[in-house]
């Protein structure tokens, strides 16, 4: 891998080594999660994109435990979503966007999920990516995750989430500038 010292979004070569170590140890044990795809065509794949190990590295650095969650056969792409059993804890206490962050008079939170998304150069999870994470395991038992929102309930203030109680995966509500602890956002990258 060629390093970029020059770039603040690149990782040096000792961290993009032990990056794709852990991504290789978490890919081994959790084999229920991709079981059709291989390590060796993952990580020729992240090699060919070092650029996106950046945004693996916040992932991971956030909290979110990465992994290979599908292989996308029309675009080419390796899916990885955060996996980490409950909402990231590098990213909780977020409102859900920057227009939500500015509604608030007081009280504001550090910032917004929308904004440390586009940050890190991922996306938050659709409810229909959510809900396909939890088919591959129990996460947020006792935390919730904001989800990309509809335009039509965002227009009016709101907002969406996820978790998961009584072995059952809700999909909710709340208004949009409202934050909580227990409260982050999961999110997506595509290799």
């Amino acid at each position: 891998m060629k390093e970029d010292k020059n770039s603040p979004n690149k990782l040096n070569t000792e961290q993009a080594e032990s990056l794709l170590s852990t991504l290789q140890s978490r890919f081994e044990a959790n084999t229920d999660r991709h079981p059709d795809l291989n390590w060796a065509d993952v990580r020729a794949k992240l090699d060919a994109h070092p650029n996106k190990l950046w945004s693996l590295n916040e992932m991971e650095r956030t909290g979110g435990e990465p992994d290979v969650v599908g292989y996308d056969d029309a675009s080419g792409e390796y899916m990885f979503y955060d996996c980490a059993p409950q909402s990231p804890e590098g990213r909780r206490s977020l409102c859900y966007d920057q227009e939500a962050l500015e509604s608030r008079k007081k009280n504001k939170p550090a910032g917004s999920a929308f904004a440390m998304a586009e940050a890190m150069g991922i996306a938050l999870l659709t409810e229909a990516e959510y809900r396909h994470l939890q088919t591959l395991g129990e996460f947020d038992t006792s935390t919730s995750s904001w989800l990309v929102t509809p335009s039509k309930v965002r227009a009016l203030g709101g907002a969406i989430f996820g978790d998961r109680r009584y072995d059952t995966v809700w999909v909710y509500h709340n208004g949009a500038d409202s934050y909580y602890a227990a409260r982050g956002f999961r999110g997506s990258l595509r290799v």
